[in-house]
């Protein structure tokens, strides 16, 4: 699939790290390193505008690296960038840790996955089908 982009930043178009990769890596397209202080967060430009086709979006997703190491993840875990949006992708990223974090210019600090996606249409009906699982929900699953 192709997408169109257009890079008003410095660094390099995003790209898989391995022929079986699902995401991307952001980087981070700075003037100068900005600290995100404990729990801070911070929209981090990219510098990337992308065209996505009809019925696709892309997700912006944490890395799972900074989670684990720094405590830094993506707020709104997976951000969506919807086909018809032309603006800028930005991270919202959150210092989920004890410690400042320093965002530097070209740092990847997020994924993003392209995924297929449907629209659906609403039908009010008066009664919804029965299943095994029925209403139980938040845990319910695998509980006797």
């Amino acid at each position: 699939m192709k997408v169109k982009v257009v890079n008003k930043g410095h660094q390099p178009l995003p790209q898989y790290a391995t022929p079986q990769s699902a995401g991307m890596d952001l980087r981070a397209n700075l003037d100068e390193p900005v600290t995100l202080q404990p729990l801070e967060r911070r929209l981090i430009p990219t510098g990337l505008y992308i065209a996505l086709p009809e019925g696709y979006e892309a997700q912006v997703r944490p890395r799972s690296g900074l989670a684990l190491k720094k405590g830094i993840t993506v707020l709104n875990a997976p951000g969506t960038i919807d086909a018809d949006y032309r603006g800028e992708v930005g991270v919202l990223l959150v210092n989920l840790s004890a410690e400042p974090f320093v965002v530097n210019d070209g740092e990847r600090i997020a994924q993003m996955v392209i995924a297929r996606h449907e629209q659906a249409e609403f039908e009010t009906v008066e009664a919804l089908d029965e299943t095994e699982r029925g209403a139980g929900g938040y845990g319910h699953t695998g509980v006797k």
